[in-house]
């Protein structure tokens, strides 16, 4: 039996254009994720470094451009939050019938973004008995010490946990721990189907 249900950020509730922060960049100069780069933004998102120390990195790569500049092509991935998706999470909190935990992969920008953008995210996070952020308890999926975090930080069984994440990588390091699992389809799948999708577990 469900008893844990972990959600996903982006791309479960709020929309993402995963393409957008690369075509924005590259409007600013020549851009290339090297695995420099990566491992500079996977810094960010685990919280090891700070927002101005992550903004000069950047900086130097597009000198031309100013801070502002690099803060809107950093946050050109994130789109609208969807009310309807609210609504479901507001009415399946209101029920109790399940532990519910926010786990994102998200830094400090997108998240105030979040919070000025979205005018419903303090109801949103009200929502969940309790809210991960990657640049706040330094770990990052799709490592496995972040799922074990949760499962015993929570006090959770996998067994009893389901796992909602829009990319595959992150579902299948959480299944490795016995965790259920549904990797979802955002351009076809919505997070209100979730009862009827995975009805076999429910």
């Amino acid at each position: 039996m469900i008893k844990n249900i972990i959600f996903d950020f982006g791309d479960v509730f709020i929309n993402l254009d995963k393409t957008a922060t690369y075509r924005e960049f590259s409007k600013l100069g020549d851009f290339r994720l090297s695995f420099n780069l990566q491992e500079l933004n996977n810094h960010y998102e685990t919280g090891e470094i700070s927002t101005n120390e992550f903004l000069e990195q950047y900086q130097k790569m597009f000198p031309n451009a100013s801070r502002q500049q690099l803060i809107e092509a950093w946050n050109a991935i994130l789109l609208d939050f969807p009310k309807h998706r609210l609504n479901f999470l507001q009415n399946l909190s209101s029920k109790q019938n399940f532990k519910l935990i926010l786990l994102s992969n998200t830094n400090e920008l997108h998240i105030n973004w979040v919070k000025e953008n979205i005018s419903f995210y303090e109801a949103f996070k009200s929502c969940f008995d309790t809210f991960y952020l990657s640049h706040e308890i330094h770990l990052r999926k799709p490592n496995s010490n972040i799922f074990e975090f949760v499962l015993e930080r929570q006090q959770i069984r996998p067994d009893q946990t389901i796992f909602v994440d829009d990319t595959k990588e992150n579902t299948d390091s959480a299944a490795r721990l016995g965790i259920h699992t549904w990797n979802n389809d955002p351009k076809t799948e919505d997070i209100t189907n979730l009862f009827t999708i995975k009805s076999d577990l429910f």
